[in-house]
């Protein structure tokens, strides 16, 4: 099965991205997770994204299109990258989801993928 991997960071961990202080730490935790988690064979794909300041919520209401850019100052967590896990059963990914730098201070999302219809 395939399992998405959506990774919600605090945004004290978005921050610790970018600040000349934290970055070697927090950098050096993902480097550690994504190494032992590509070697582990599951990946199907995967990124990361962009600061939340880059983001753009895109809606279609009444026949117009609304445009809100980011970054979202009320959300307590910002969606920071995703995988993609190909795996026999959902307790593999979710025990991959327990070891990520962003479980301990944020959430991980896991959620299976839908086969399209047609």
């Amino acid at each position: 099965m395939q399992v998405a991997m959506l990774i919600h960071e605090s945004a004290e961990d978005v921050a610790a991205r970018t600040d000349p202080a934290r970055a070697p730490a927090y950098w050096g935790a993902w480097k550690a997770y994504v190494d032992a988690l590509g070697a582990s064979g599951l990946v199907r794909g995967g990124a990361g994204l962009d600061l939340p300041a880059t983001a753009r919520l895109v809606r279609g209401r009444s026949g117009a299109t609304q445009v809100v850019d980011g970054p979202y100052p009320e959300a307590r967590e910002q969606l920071g990258g995703f995988f993609l896990l190909e795996v026999e059963e959902i307790g593999t990914a979710q025990e991959w989801a327990a070891r990520c730098p962003a479980a301990a201070t944020g959430t991980v999302e896991l959620r299976p993928t839908l086969a399209m219809l047609g």
